[in-house]
């Protein structure tokens, strides 16, 4: 996908609905100078061209008793496009799994994960990864603190 041409309105535009998604757009239209029939029009180009994927609440993990958050680096025992394809396939089906990349280096995957305790992540590495997926080796780091969360993307490189 090449990169939507986007100016300064633009930018604006989605920076405050990246931190304000729940802003009517008479809301958005104020903050970003600009009439609501205008910003309307911006915002629903800005989804057509894709550069809008979605609307979504965050969710506090540790309310809803998902309280152990951990990130697993997974090495596969194969690298053939049936072994690749047949671990990507089964990633999907994990709702424990909140991301998967594919990983330059030593390890090929990292996946980041969140579940309820120990007893939940030792289930689901023994139960799942390490059962039938072609998994050779797997590092795993639990959580301590998180200093930082993804919040938005980071607009203001764009400028």
């Amino acid at each position: 996908m090449n990169a939507v041409s986007l100016d300064r309105t633009d930018l604006r535009l989605l920076a405050e609905i990246q931190q304000h998604g729940r802003a009517t757009n008479a809301e958005l239209a104020t903050r970003v100078n600009l009439s609501p029939s205008a910003c309307l029009r911006r915002v629903q180009r800005l989804e057509a061209e894709g550069v809008i994927a979605g609307y979504g609440a965050r969710l506090e993990p540790r309310a809803i008793g998902l309280g152990l958050q951990a990130f697993v680096r997974v090495q596969l025992s194969k690298h053939g496009q049936a072994a690749i394809g047949h671990f990507v396939e089964a990633v999907q089906l994990w709702d424990e799994v909140v991301a998967c990349h594919a990983l330059t280096g030593d390890m090929d995957y990292l996946l980041h994960i969140y579940v309820r305790d120990l007893d939940h992540f030792s289930a689901f590495l023994l139960d799942k990864l390490l059962d039938a997926t072609g998994v050779a080796d797997v590092n795993s780091s639990f959580v301590l603190r998180t200093v930082k969360e993804f919040r938005a993307l980071p607009l203001s490189q764009l400028k």
